[in-house]
């Protein structure tokens, strides 16, 4: 105690500095004890708490983002409604957005195929406030909320490929109906939970890739965090078929095709994504 006395002692401007470095470091981690809220001014297209109407055969969703974009920008801001049968669910494709300069990190998307080539897309995010930018490490301490924003495939791959021109790699998912019909089920019900009971995104255990993790059953595993490799994991464990990762991998990329569709109606955009995707993958 005594040494420390000194130490304040010695200079008269170190009590001051000690106390400026306490309160920064409270500071950073107050959001860690506030609860989690829904009226704060969010990043437009983070700024939609989605509602979810489930029934025993069938399912509403609202909004369904279908914004349109163009190189480095949005275009439109459009939002619509959806509602899809249980029993029209066809297959679970796994999309991949790898984040440049880094191998290790990477953004997860789900879409949805339904009966009539039909697409319903799922991104889960970090919500971020207006001009705020996304740090994975403020995300290990409550700087963001959590939330599932359902979108038309259209909108979530030209985002990506286009206004952001960041590659996008698309899989099947080679798990059975029923599984294909829990995860949907499981993911619905999680998003509904979140109009009433707002949650903290966690960079470590609530990203968007241990989010899809947990309503699969699966359970935990380096990749859930190291996201870069959740593909390769997710084919190691036999969830994406092919003969080697290496060709499911050349197959799965269909950024350039993207970008060739940027302009086409949502109706016309997914019948040629799975027509494309169907042919690479023989189904």
């Amino acid at each position: 105690m005594k040494r420390i006395v000194s130490w304040f002692g010695a200079n008269p401007l170190r009590p001051a500095i000690a106390c400026i470095a306490l309160i920064l470091v409270l500071g950073s981690f107050a959001p860690i004890f506030t609860p989690p809220r829904e009226d704060r001014n969010w990043y437009p297209y983070l700024s939609h708490t989605t509602d979810v109407t489930i029934n025993t055969d069938d399912f509403a969703v609202t909004p369904v983002s279908d914004w349109s974009y163009d190189w480095g920008r949005e275009t439109a801001t459009t939002y619509t409604e959806a509602s899809y049968r249980f029993d029209q669910l066809r297959n679970v494709w796994f999309m991949i957005e790898p984040q440049p300069g880094s191998q290790l990190a990477a953004h997860t998307l789900l879409l949805f195929e339904f009966e009539g080539d039909r697409l319903l897309g799922l991104t889960i995010e970090a919500r971020r406030e207006e001009g705020e930018e996304y740090d994975a490490l403020r995300g290990q301490f409550n700087a963001f909320e959590l939330t599932y924003i359902w979108a038309s495939a259209r909108d979530l791959l030209i985002r990506r490929a286009v206004m952001l021109d960041h590659e996008v790699f698309v899989y099947p998912v080679a798990i059975t109906d029923a599984q294909n019909r829990m995860l949907l089920a499981n993911l619905l019900h999680r998003t509904e939970s979140l109009e009433t009971q707002p949650r903290y995104y966690n960079t470590v255990v609530s990203n968007c890739t241990n989010e899809l993790a947990k309503a699969a059953g699966f359970s935990w595993a380096p990749a859930y965090i190291l996201t870069g490799r959740s593909d390769e994991y997710l084919f190691r464990r036999g969830v994406i078929p092919g003969e080697s990762f290496d060709d499911a991998h050349r197959r799965s990329d269909v950024t350039t095709f993207v970008q060739s569709l940027n302009q086409a109606p949502p109706q016309v955009f997914d019948a040629e994504l799975l027509a494309e995707l169907r042919r690479r993958f023989e189904q």
